[in-house]
């Protein structure tokens, strides 16, 4: 069990019967009544975000989550086959399970896939990925000073917005927390 108290961003713990990320939260101390903590809560099943409330020195369970290095190895049909760097077993995820993070997974590509006594929660993904522009518009010559942006289609099918210098065949800096362009490779 942990204090209310001690919240620290990333830290994992069991609430209403789902595992919850701690995303942001704040103590508040009002001049009248009791303390309390307002958090914002990630579920990492379903990934929803949720506020909640809880009284000061209030005890929630922590969850311990595993986190195990593993390859994305390939597709087949809705199923995604991950294989451990260690052991060299294979384990198979669904599309549904990992629709967000698709966008920036390749093939070969290593991971962490969080485990919850026994059960797959979800793929963390490195905070950078290097994809390869495949369609966009082409550069204009003296658009590079304008600082505007125009649209590109990455190798994964991610859309994201970015400079005018970038032609078709660049290889980008994602963010994959965001999905934002960083800079070209």
């Amino acid at each position: 069990m942990i204090s209310v108290n001690d919240f620290k961003t990333g830290l994992t713990i069991e609430v209403d019967g789902g595992i919850w990320t701690v995303i942001d939260f704040q103590h508040v101390k009002p001049g009248k009544g009791a303390a309390f903590v307002r958090s914002k809560l990630r579920n990492l099943r379903t990934g929803a975000i949720q506020e909640k409330t809880f009284r000061g020195g209030e005890k929630v369970a922590k969850a311990h989550i595993d986190n195990r290095r593993m390859q994305y190895l390939y597709s087949s049909g809705d199923m995604h086959t991950f294989m451990d760097n260690e052991s060299y077993e294979q384990m198979e995820l669904q599309t549904s399970q990992i629709e967000e993070e698709l966008k920036y997974l390749l093939e070969n590509m290593t991971v962490q896939v969080q485990m919850y006594q026994g059960e797959t929660i979800g793929v963390e993904l490195p905070n950078t990925v290097n994809l390869e522009v495949t369609e966009t518009e082409p550069g204009i010559k003296g658009d590079t000073a304008s600082g505007g942006t125009k649209p590109a289609i990455l190798q994964t099918g991610l859309s994201v917005q970015v400079p005018f210098f970038v032609n078709e065949g660049d290889v980008l800096i994602i963010d994959t927390r965001t999905g934002a362009y960083i800079s070209r490779a």
